[in-house]
Parts: C-alpha cells; sequence; structure tokens
C-alpha cells in the first residue's frame, strides 16, 4: 500500500496564506460594490441622512446579484437597531418601500413637474430610530439582475435562502452594525419570506454560524401568511364594510359553502354571485377601500398576485399621460418612480451597473416565480416558541390582505392573553386598536397585534 503523502510545513503554510489572500480578495469584491450617495437628482442640497447603494451577489458563483439601499439612522447608528425591510409583490421595488412608505424621502407633489420630479422629507420616517437595509429581492426586482437566464427562475424558497445569504454577506462587509438588535420586517407578500428568513437566521446562530446575528424578532403589515385563506377571507371583508349586500353575501357563502377560491366552475350559483361580488367590488382599489381604482389598468393573468387590483397601475399607460387627471387615483402618485428611476442620471447617481436592467418598474409582475410555500403559519408557532418579539401590524381598510385573515391565524396560535383590545391613539386621535399576546410569562415572548386605518398606507403595495 501506497504511503499517504503529507504535505511539508511550507506547502502547509501556502495553502493558509492563499486561504487568507482568497477571503480578503472576496471581501473586497463586496466592499467595491459599496456608494456612498451624498446627493440626489430632485432633493436640493446635501441629503440630511447618510445613504449607502451597492450590490451583494448570492446564488451560484455570485450569478444573482441583489441591489440595496442603505440608510442609517437618522439617532444613533450605532445603537438603534437594524432593519431589513423587505417589500411586498412579490416584485415590488425596495424604492416603493423607501419613497411611499417608510423611508425618510417622498415626492412632493406639489412642486413635482412630469419632467422633474422633487423630494420633500418624510418626518415619519423609521430611520428616525433604526438603520434600514432596503433590497430588492427577488431577483428581476428594482434594479436587481442576475447574470444568467437562469437566475430569475425563482421560488419562495430560493428566495428566502437568497436574501439570507444576502444580509450574511452585508453585515460581514458592515462589522460595525453585526452587534445592534436585528429585526426582518416586510409587508403584503413579504408574509411568506420573512418567516422563513428568521427561521434561518435563527438556525445558523444556533449552529455557530459567522458572522452570528443579534437577531430579535421580525415586524410584518398586512402578511400573506396562508394564501388561499388569506384571499378567501376577501368575501366576508367585503360584506363587513358593506362592500357588498347582506343578501348577496348570505347567497354567496351558502352557494359556495365558504370557498371562494377553488370554485368548481359546475356550480353556477356559486359562479353567478361571486360575479355579482366582483361588479360590486371592481371599481373598488382592494389595497385601500375608500380609494377608486384607475380605469387605465389591464386586467392581469388570473391567477397572478400582483393583479390589476392589486397594482391599481399600468406603467405603460400612466407614462403616456400628458398630465395628471383630475380625479385622483393611487396610481399617479407612481408615475414620478418610472420618470426618476429610469432617468440616467439618477441611475449614475445611484451607481446602477450600466446594461443590467432594460427598464426600472415600481412592481415587476412579470417575475420567473412560483409559489412553494403554501403556509407559515409553522414558523410562526415555532419562532414565538423560540422568545422572538414579533409585531403584526393590519390596516383595516386593505381587502388583498383583509384584517380578520390576519386575526384568525393569530388566534389560531392559542397563545395567552396579556392585555385585551384597547384603542392606541395618535395625537390624540384614536389609530385603532391593538391587543399584546403571549407565548408564556416571559415579557420577551411579545406578539403585539395592531389594527387601524391610519396604518393602511404602510400595508399598501
Amino acid at each position: 500500500m501506497a504511503t499517504p503523502l503529507t504535505p511539508n510545513p511550507a506547502y502547509k503554510c501556502m495553502i493558509k496564506l492563499f486561504s487568507r489572500v482568497l477571503v480578503i480578495v472576496i471581501f473586497l469584491a463586496i466592499v467595491e460594490s459599496q456608494s456612498i450617495i451624498e446627493t440626489l437628482p430632485g432633493y436640493s442640497g446635501s441629503l440630511p441622512f447618510k445613504l449607502e447603494t451597492g450590490y451583494i451577489g448570492v446564488g451560484d458563483l455570485d450569478d444573482v446579484q441583489l441591489f440595496y439601499y442603505f440608510i442609517e439612522s437618522e439617532r444613533s447608528p450605532r445603537d438603534d437597531p437594524l432593519v431589513l425591510w423587505l417589500t411586498g409583490g412579490p416584485g415590488c421595488s425596495a424604492f416603493s418601500g423607501l419613497v411611499y412608505e417608510i423611508g425618510p424621502l417622498s415626492f412632493d407633489f406639489d412642486t413635482s413637474s412630469r419632467d422633474s420630479p422633487t423630494f420633500k422629507l418624510n418626518p415619519f420616517s423609521w430611520t428616525k430610530v433604526a438603520n434600514i437595509i432596503f433590497v430588492d429581492a427577488p431577483v428581476g426586482t428594482g434594479f436587481s439582475y442576475a447574470r444568467s437566464w437562469e437566475g430569475y427562475s425563482i421560488t419562495d424558497t430560493i428566495s428566502a435562502a437568497q436574501t439570507y445569504s444576502f444580509l450574511r454577506k452585508w453585515l460581514l462587509a458592515h462589522l460595525a452594525f453585526h452587534k445592534n438588535q436585528l429585526y426582518i420586517a416586510g409587508d403584503s407578500y413579504s408574509g411568506i419570506l420573512v418567516p422563513i428568513i428568521v427561521q434561518k437566521i435563527s438556525d445558523g446562530n444556533e449552529a455557530g454560524v459567522k458572522p452570528a446575528m443579534n437577531l430579535q424578532g421580525y415586524v410584518l403589515g398586512n402578511p400573506t401568511t396562508i394564501p388561499h385563506d388569506d384571499y378567501n377571507y376577501r368575501i366576508p371583508f367585503a360584506y363587513m364594510k358593506a362592500l357588498i349586500s347582506q343578501k348577496l353575501y348570505e347567497s354567496t357563502k351558502t352557494n359556495c359553502k365558504g370557498e371562494y377560491i377553488n370554485v368548481d366552475p359546475k356550480n353556477t350559483l356559486c359562479v353567478n354571485d361571486l360575479h355579482n361580488v366582483t361588479d360590486c367590488t371592481q371599481k373598488i382599489y382592494t389595497g385601500q377601500i375608500l380609494e377608486p381604482t384607475c380605469s387605465l389598468t389591464y386586467p392581469k393573468p388570473v391567477g397572478s398576485k400582483l393583479d390589476a387590483s392589486v397594482l391599481g397601475e399600468d406603467a405603460i399607460h400612466l407614462l403616456s399621460l400628458t398630465r395628471v387627471p383630475e380625479l385622483w387615483c393611487r396610481s399617479y402618485n407612481y408615475i414620478f418612480s418610472y420618470i426618476w428611476a429610469n432617468n440616467e442620471t439618477v441611475q449614475r447617481a445611484l451607481h446602477i451597473r450600466e446594461g443590467t436592467i432594460r427598464e426600472w418598474v415600481r412592481c415587476n409582475a412579470s417575475l420567473s416565480y412560483t409559489d412553494d410555500v403554501f403556509s407559515t403559519l409553522e414558523y410562526h408557532r415555532n419562532l414565538i416558541k423560540k422568545g422572538y418579539r414579533i409585531l403584526i401590524y393590519s390596516g383595516d381598510h386593505d381587502m388583498v390582505i383583509p384584517h380578520i385573515s390576519t386575526y384568525a391565524w393569530i388566534e389560531s396560535l392559542n397563545l395567552t392573553i396579556a392585555t385585551n383590545w384597547e384603542p392606541w391613539f395618535v395625537d390624540g386621535q384614536i389609530a385603532g386598536e391593538r391587543a399584546t399576546l403571549l407565548q408564556s410569562t416571559s415579557l420577551r415572548n411579545v406578539l403585539p397585534w395592531l389594527i387601524g386605518g391610519l396604518l393602511t398606507i404602510l400595508s399598501s403595495q
């Protein structure tokens, strides 16, 4: 039998040195993708907050390049929590979350013109108290791209794994933040992805994966949790909000036997009732039932998550408008995002890699995306047992993911009620109702549950 070769000391030193050099090269590759943005087209003067943009490669050979915006806390970056924010869809850009939901900038509609969108500061930005990473995920969203066509084929589990990898690499490139309290947050369809990502972080910490993350919990707004049930609750919600009559609701409930999604096409009574429900609600914007839908939208394919009722917009027709119509529609607010983000000067300012995307869209309805997670209830159940803090909030005018559906799955967890339903206030006005649920007597096991109209803007697409 041949004697195994034993590497000499010089060879061992060379291998060790090469490994260190390889790690340094990989780290530098990450660092080279970062850019500090001090000024932005549309905002006068220097930005009053620290903005960084960049790409993080994930997947095989870093085939997928996820783009992000990172904004440091305006209070104390060193001490304040670090939040990873995922906008819903799937396929809605992080820029949408940044400008239309929780970020420090919003479009100034009073001073913006069609050719020159302008920004104003958002006094209610979450960056007042937190460091926030807004990431364009999954690939194909916003400015994120893949180097191969195969990279664009995505599922729930692949997207969650890639976002987890993104966060690990981001922390390696930002060691100053790896001890900050970490929260994963998102809205709408991110309700599927966030619990999976949190579970991966928790499992990684327990397995000793580096860097260890100071995970504290997660935040979800109007989250998709059990898609079938969430969508099925739209009919009872419509009745509760007087969008359909009691007679129509009772008929639909009886004829469809409480099942409004997987409908037998031979059940003509049920089908006819559902058509009547559609007639009653088709002119209502389902993301905010007090608002109208836009007449410019074209229906997306049946079964698509990003259907016209959710998006409420059609980019081509929005951009063809010579002026904003007098009748206001939420979608008209999105016109400026298309104009701004597709501007070459803007893309240079953000350090977008040239030639990586054909056209920026606020929500990409053409993703090659496959659902493979049909409930995240067990993720929630497991994470609650681990003691993570969880905040679930719902706008009570959102019919995309009705609050009664969210209430139902939270109730199914059979948690102990710490504080019962009570009103909560903003500037002396009732903003909604809230309750606190506990897994045990430990104060760390808190699942606050908020519902209120003032939160609707945060939960809209």
